[in-house]
């Protein structure tokens, strides 16, 4: 089930009203990352006003999702003694069947979720499309024992405003997806779901007599028992297989937890059959009257007739789903802004969830999560997705502008009263780095450039370790250092000053910063480097597009959006440890927690979840979060330093459909045996590789999309390598060039063109052999020729979708596809159980095979 953006806080306003001391506790399950953390910092403090009791649990992967499944979840349901409660996900659970996985709905249960409710919030796509429009109870007790249900104030899979909680189910929130953009598939998994069961592998050869036995035995077939499930369509191991293969973390065949690409949906068996002398399947199945006398009847279409149509029908569906999976990965609305709608339709919005919400935003853009996926960003979009970061996440980061202005209206020193509005050092492109005053926690909008940590490191050193100046300016060559020393020579900065602290830098020198990078920025090819100049002081009336955000702490800090999120990475990705130990050049990550064997990666996972509670405390701690600052500069240096090492070696292979590069030596080789950090690594190696490509060839390989890069880190201890795939962007970002945009439109319009004519000549073709049946007798073949002439006038329409699919899917990262048909195709031994379907783990001694069977692979729409 789904519920609609409209009706976001029902469920919320449900659980406050049924309350009381003795309802069990809200258990809340978090993904390990920045967004989804501060998406639980929200909802926490939503539930703490309310004195609504709750518990936290960090999930690592979809193996600890299915512990927690079994160990906690389970035994919630009524039907294992529980008293039933509610389960949010944030960040855990949309691409699979939530339901199957955590065990509260099974073939072995005779009532499904028990009273257990399940909150999906996740910004990962596709979505699981079980989740969305399944998900709900279907038996009840009843006076005959257990009775199928029709769900009260669901229709189609969508809440209506009358709906009660409290039977359990799956409950997604739509963030406004599934209502714009999924009706086709909602359309084919219900019809799929209310069809018959029907073998596939009869014999269509038989005569008559034959037939008539499979019509009687389809209509005679009894009523199966209501209790019993139909089977899961979600992807789910075969039973033979799990046993075979329990105890062994790497399977010669993929484990399907987290597959994105389910079976085709089954029809619930207590719906029983459709008679076949009830109404048609379909307006297009009807039968008409062929005869030429009008008193005689028309004749039924024989069983073997139905049976084709309706599995030319189940095809036609399957394919629809099979194609909604098939685009490849996408990111929509943040969980954190998701939250903070439901905050504010709830009237609680303040300063503190506002902070958080912006954290989480920033930190997507961060890690390159866009509309296409997991890959390398762009600076300005051409925006034709309406998709996060097209016209949707301007929109967001606009609204999040607004609602800074309104909980931090300026002081009556900036008002518009005062004839000095250009007071604030902001809107004079100074870039913030104290509080206002000792009690000062407001937030405001600066217009940050594209540096990292520029408030904690030199004007150098932020420089230096920006992906966006790095990818431009070429960093990791000596040119490229040369180059970055004459861009700061022209601005009138010495090396002196530019690498001594920024706070402590001449005042006059910050003060013409802005000025002075805007006005050679253009002559390095640096247009985005730092925001429009909207430097006129009225709030109200600029939109102030690409400014950041920043928050004071009174003396004690001021931090911009973009540094608390780089640091809670950190954080999650190298661990709160590492701070009192990066002068020791012995310190290895690798052999803290590893006194026994971790060949399943439980042990990591466990380190993982510890990192998870130092980052949440270091979001609401001030001193934690400024503590943790030297590993987020040690995470970033070592990323410039493997990635110029790369770069330099020439270690970056181009294969047939990837570039890919192998990190499995040098001294921050164990920092990149976290997926987060890899990725990071990846990005900053894609962008440069982007930058090259658009240089040497004017434009981005790919078609526009840029090239896709694999990268691949060594966990010598645990003997894999832990593999991401990147996309080279494109698509929804905006990435490709003009020229390749131009070619698209061309071919779209001459395949327009052609298929009209199609259109035009099938018309009448099929004119004429109307024309000619009117002259015959009608049998069954008549009804044949009726589907297929039926069939052919929708092939013009399947074309149509399929262009508008293709068209939807272009530049996303297809590398979880793509890993999936290589483990069924090899004997690689694979592990995926992160929740970022583009990262896998393979067996050392298998990378080589698996990448080559990679390489044939499409992984990029």
């Amino acid at each position: 089930m789904y519920l609609p953006r409209s009706l976001i806080s029902t469920l919320y306003l449900h659980l406050q009203r049924t309350h009381h001391p003795l309802s069990p506790p809200v258990l809340i399950l978090v993904a390990l990352e920045p967004d989804a953390l501060c998406g639980c910092r929200i909802l926490t403090q939503l539930l703490k006003r309310d004195y609504i009791p709750h518990k936290i649990q960090p999930i690592a992967g979809y193996g600890d999702l299915e512990r927690a499944g079994r160990t906690v979840i389970r035994p919630m349901m009524e039907s294992q003694g529980g008293n039933g409660g509610v389960v949010v996900c944030l960040g855990v659970g949309g691409l699979v069947d939530l339901g199957g996985l955590l065990g509260i709905d099974t073939e072995e249960e005779e009532t499904n979720y028990g009273g257990v409710e399940c909150w999906v919030i996740d910004a990962r796509r596709p979505w699981n499309l079980g989740n969305v429009f399944g998900g709900h109870p279907r038996l009840q007790p009843g006076k005959e024992g257990l009775e199928p249900i029709q769900q009260p104030g669901v229709d189609s899979g969508r809440i209506q405003g009358h709906y009660k909680p409290g039977k359990g189910g799956i409950i997604v929130f739509d963030d406004g997806d599934v209502e714009d953009e999924l009706e086709k598939e909602r359309d084919a998994y219900l019809a799929l779901v209310d069809m018959p069961e029907v073998d596939e592998n009869n014999d269509d050869s038989e005569g008559s007599e034959s037939e008539d036995e499979e019509e009687a035995e389809l209509v005679e077939e009894p009523q199966p028992r209501p209790g019993k499930k139909r089977k899961s369509w979600s992807d789910r191991d075969e039973e033979d297989e799990s046993s075979e293969d329990e105890g062994r973390p790497y399977q010669r065949r993929r484990s399907n937890l987290s597959s994105p690409i389910p079976d085709s949906p089954r029809r619930p068996k207590q719906r029983g059959l459709v008679s076949l002398s009830g109404p048609p399947l379909s307006s297009t199945a009807a039968s008409r009257s062929i005869s030429p006398t009008p008193a005689q009847p028309p004749k039924a279409p024989s069983a073997k007739t139905l049976r084709r149509r309706l599995l030319k029908l189940r095809a036609k569906h399957e394919s629809v789903l099979q194609a909604y999976y098939a685009m490849g990965a996408s990111y929509s609305e943040p969980i954190s802004s998701m939250m903070y709608s439901l905050a504010s339709e709830l009237g609680r919005e303040d300063n503190d969830l506002l902070w958080m919400t912006i954290v989480g935003v920033t930190s997507m853009e961060f890690y390159g999560r866009s509309v296409v996926g997991v890959a390398v960003s762009s600076g300005k979009t051409m925006a034709p997705s309406a998709g996060w970061l097209g016209s949707r996440g301007s929109r967001i980061r606009q609204l999040l502008r607004d609602e800074v202005r309104r909980l931090n209206p300026p002081e009556l020193s900036e008002s518009s009263f005062n004839a000095n509005r250009n007071a604030s050092p902001e809107n004079s492109g100074i870039i913030p780095t104290t509080a206002r005053s000792p009690t000062d926690t407001s937030i405001r909008l600066s217009p940050e450039p594209k540096f990292l940590l520029i408030r904690h490191w030199s004007l150098y050193d932020s420089m230096l370790h920006s992906p966006y100046l790095s990818a431009r300016l070429h960093i990791w060559s000596d040119s490229g250092r040369k180059r970055l020393h004459k861009l700061l020579a022209k601005m009138g900065v010495s090396l002196v000053q530019c690498k001594q602290s920024y706070t402590h830098m001449d005042m006059e020198l910050k003060r013409g910063l802005r000025t002075k990078l805007l006005k050679y920025s253009e002559m390095y090819g640096l247009d985005d480097l730092v925001p429009s100049a909207d430097t006129d002081g009225r709030d109200r009336g600029g939109t102030k597009e690409g400014w950041g955000f920043v928050r004071s702490w009174g003396w004690r800090a001021t931090l911009s959006a973009q540094d608390v999120g780089v640091v809670v990475g950190a954080i999650l990705e190298v661990g709160k440890q590492a701070v009192n130990t990066l002068q020791n050049s012995a310190w290895n990550p690798s052999q803290e927690n590893r006194e026994t064997t971790d060949e399943d990666g439980t042990l990591e996972a466990q380190e993982w979840v510890g990192r998870f509670w130092d980052a949440y405390d270091a979001l609401e701690k001030i001193e934690e979060l400024k503590a943790a600052l030297p590993t987020a500069q040690h995470l970033h240096r070592a990323i410039l330093r493997t990635g110029t090492s790369l770069i330099e070696k020439r270690q970056i292979r181009h294969l047939r459909a990837f570039r890919m590069c192998v990190v499995k030596a040098g001294p921050d080789v164990q920092l990149f045996t976290h997926p987060s950090a890899l990725t990071k690594l990846a990005l900053w190696i894609g962008e440069a590789i982007a930058e090259q490509e658009r240089e040497t060839k004017g434009k981005l390989g790919h078609g526009g999309r840029g090239t896709p890069l694999v990268v691949a880190g060594l966990n010598e201890t645990r003997g894999v390598y832990v593999i991401v795939g990147t996309g080279g962007g494109g698509g929804g970002m905006g990435y490709g060039d003009k020229n390749a945009s131009k070619e698209k439109k061309e071919k779209q319009e001459a395949k327009a063109k052609a298929r009209e004519l199609r259109k035009k000549n099938k018309e009448k073709v099929r004119e004429e052999k109307r024309e000619a049946r009117r002259l015959a007798l009608g049998d069954d073949e008549d009804f044949e020729d009726e589907t297929e002439s039926e069939g052919s006038s929708s092939e013009e329409e399947e074309e149509e979708e399929e262009e508008e699919v293709k068209a939807k899917g272009f530049g996303r990262n297809k590398f979880g596809n793509a890993f999936q048909e290589v483990v069924e195709e090899t004997n690689a031994r694979v592990r995926i159980d992160s929740f970022e379907h583009c990262v896998v783990e393979v067996k050392k001694e298998d990378l080589s095979g698996f990448l080559e069977s990679l390489s044939m692979k499409a992984v990029v729409g």
